[in-house]
């Protein structure tokens, strides 16, 4: 997260618009935006089952956590491209993300 954070500024000037969220209780959310500064929005309290139901993100139900899954959004709000992680690997970077959106606004 503290990666998007710093491409905060490339990606606003693309036009993207960034959300996390989380499975997270509120205080445990507030510590991570804290802790890395983070200045755009971040959720907390998702229903991991829910969640992963809707998404198909993976869950790791000993801990009750969805494992990382990112979206890019067209601007109709359709998706453009998903990434789903199975562990602490294989997640979409920011510079994949920044990569993708010159590469589609350039068609």
């Amino acid at each position: 997260m503290a990666d998007y954070q710093t491409w905060l500024p490339e990606l606003k000037s693309l036009g993207v618009s960034l959300i996390a969220a989380s499975v997270d209780t509120l205080e445990e959310a507030r510590k991570t935006v804290g802790n890395q500064k983070l200045t755009y929005p971040v959720g907390y309290g998702l229903d991991y089952e829910d969640v992963s139901r809707r998404t198909g993100a993976f869950v790791e139900h000993e801990r009750k956590i969805l494992h990382a899954t990112g979206f890019v959004l067209k601007p109709d709000l359709t998706i453009q491209v998903a990434a789903y992680s199975t562990g602490p690997i294989g997640r979409l970077t920011p510079n994949d993300v920044t990569s993708l959106v010159r590469l589609v606004t350039k068609k």
